[in-house]
C-alpha cells in the first residue's frame, strides 16, 4: 500500500443541480475515502453555485476550480489542508456561456476553459493566491457544422486537456467534427493554433473527451455521437494529430441507442477505459505497446444510468463511475495484471453526479 493510500483520499464531487437539467445534485460534494475498505464519508456541501459540473485541483493541491453547466463563469475555491473543506476565493465569467471543461497550463499560472455553447475556448490569469483575473484571451472555433441537426448546429467545445509535455491543449469539437490543438502564448495570455491546427474526424462523429498516453506520443478521442474511439498519433513539435485507428466503444451485440462520454488512459499506458450511456457501461481496451492499437478486453455495467464520468483513484487500484441518472458513485476494483475491472459497489449516493477528482488527505 502506498503513502497515499495508507493516509486516504478526500473526494470532491461535481454535479448538476438545476431544474432545466432535471437535476437533483446539491452542489460540490466533499467525501473523506477510507484507505482500507474504500468507502466514502461525507464531510461538505457547498451548495450556493449551480452546475457546478466540471472540477479540477491545481499541482500544489491547494485549490480547486469549477465551470458551470449552462452559466456563464468559473469559480476558484481554497482548499482547508486539515480537513480539506472549500472556501470560495474567486467567480469570474469565461467570456461564453456553458462552460464545460477547463484545466492549468504546466505552471499553474493560467487556466483555460472550453465554452460549449458559444463555440470559444478563454484563458483566465490564476493570481498567487489561487483567485482569477479576468479573461485575457478568447479565441473563437471555426469550421463547417457537423450533419446532426440538432448536435451539431455550430461549434461545441467539449474539452480542453493539456498533453503530458506541456505544449498543447487539444480540443475536440462535438459540432464541428474537428478535434483542434492550440499552444498557450504565456505572455498575451490567450490560445493560438498550433502549426497543425485541426484534424478532421468522421463526419457525425461528435469528439467529445481525450485522453492521453503517459509516456508514447499518442492521443485518443471518444467520439459522443458514433459511439466510436478514433486513436491519433501526436507529433510533439507542430502538435499535428495523425489518425491511425477507428473502432467502436460497444459491444457488437448491442443494438440500442447510445452516446459516448467519458474516456481515460491508466497510468501504466497499458489500459484505456471508455464510458457508454445507455449501455450503461465502461468498456475496457489493452493498449499494444509497440504501436499503440487498442484491442477491446471488457464491458462491465456500472450498475447505474448513464455514467457520465468516470476516473481511477490517484493509485489506480479502483475506478469510480458516476451514473448521472441514478444518483449514484460506484467502485470498481482494477486487476493490476491486466486492468480489467470488477465491482465492488455503490461508495455514495448523490444527485446527478459529473465530476469527481481526488486529494491526499
Amino acid at each position: 500500500m502506498t503513502t497515499q493510500e495508507k493516509a486516504g483520499l478526500i473526494a470532491y464531487v461535481g454535479s448538476f443541480t438545476t431544474p432545466e437539467r432535471k437535476a437533483r445534485g446539491a452542489g460540490i460534494t466533499v467525501w473523506r475515502v477510507d484507505p482500507q475498505s474504500g468507502a466514502w464519508s461525507h464531510l461538505q456541501t457547498v451548495g450556493d453555485y449551480a452546475n457546478p459540473s466540471f472540477l479540477i485541483l491545481d499541482r500544489t493541491q491547494r485549490f480547486l476550480y469549477s465551470v458551470h453547466g449552462d452559466g456563464a463563469e468559473v469559480t476558484a475555491f481554497a482548499i482547508d489542508e486539515a480537513s480539506g473543506a472549500l472556501r470560495l476565493l474567486d467567480r469570474q465569467s469565461c467570456a461564453g456561456t456553458n462552460p464545460v471543461h477547463l484545466a492549468l497550463d504546466p505552471t499553474g499560472g493560467h487556466l483555460a476553459v472550453a465554452n460549449y455553447r458559444t463555440g470559444s475556448v478563454a484563458v483566465l490569469p490564476v493570481k498567487g493566491d489561487g483567485s482569477l483575473g479576468p479573461v485575457t484571451g478568447l479565441t473563437p472555433l471555426a469550421g463547417e457544422p457537423g450533419p446532426h441537426r440538432r448536435e451539431q448546429a455550430s461549434s461545441h467545445p467539449h474539452d480542453i486537456p493539456l498533453d503530458p509535455s506541456g505544449r498543447f491543449f487539444v480540443v475536440p469539437d462535438k459540432g464541428l467534427d474537428r478535434v483542434f490543438v492550440f499552444r498557450l502564448d504565456a505572455a498575451k495570455g490567450k490560445l493560438v493554433p498550433a502549426d497543425t491546427p485541426w484534424v478532421a474526424a468522421r463526419a457525425g462523429a461528435g469528439p467529445r473527451h481525450a485522453a492521453f498516453h503517459p509516456k508514447d506520443a499518442l492521443a485518443y478521442v471518444l467520439n459522443e455521437l458514433d459511439s466510436t474511439v478514433t486513436a491519433y498519433r501526436l507529433d510533439r513539435e507542430s502538435g499535428a494529430l495523425q489518425p491511425f485507428q477507428l473502432l467502436p466503444s460497444l459491444p457488437d451485440d448491442f443494438t440500442g441507442d447510445n452516446t459516448g462520454s467519458e474516456i481515460a488512459v491508466a497510468p501504466s499506458g497499458r489500459v484505456l477505459y471508455a464510458s457508454n450511456r445507455g449501455h450503461d457501461s465502461i468498456a475496457v481496451f489493452a493498449i499494444e505497446p509497440a504501436s499503440g492499437r487498442l484491442r477491446p478486453i471488457q464491458w462491465l455495467s456500472t450498475q447505474g444510468r448513464t455514467p457520465r464520468f468516470f476516473t481511477l483513484d490517484p493509485a489506480a487500484g479502483r475506478l469510480y463511475a458516476a451514473n448521472e441518472d441514478s444518483d449514484s458513485i460506484v467502485a470498481f476494483r482494477v486487476d493490476p495484471a491486466d486492468g480489467r475491472l470488477s465491482p465492488q459497489g455503490p461508495v455514495a449516493a448523490t444527485g446527478s453526479p459529473v465530476s469527481i477528482v481526488f486529494r491526499s488527505a
